[in-house]
């Protein structure tokens, strides 16, 4: 189990690290669908290795981040926006 929540962890934090690359590069629209996605992901995804790990501020932490995520993809449904 241990290992299986590590590798959730790592994967978690290579999504995140990914998407502010390319945002950062230019590739990817930081209010896109595709960005939200992947920060919502990579959120959850640490959320879930934190919270095993009894790291709560950093479990907090990404579940608010996953929020953040959550209720921007509602608003960009909403809207219609697929980018």
């Amino acid at each position: 189990m241990e290992l299986l929540v590590a590798a959730i962890g790592w994967a978690g934090a290579a999504l995140l690290l990914f998407g502010y690359g390319m945002v950062s590069s230019s590739r990817m629209a930081g209010d896109g669908v595709s960005y939200q996605l992947v920060n919502l992901g990579g959120s959850l995804a640490l959320m879930i290795n934190s919270a095993y790990s009894s790291a709560w501020p950093s479990a907090g932490l990404n579940l608010i981040w996953a929020v953040i995520g959550a209720v921007a993809l509602y608003k960009l449904a909403r809207i219609g926006v697929t980018r």
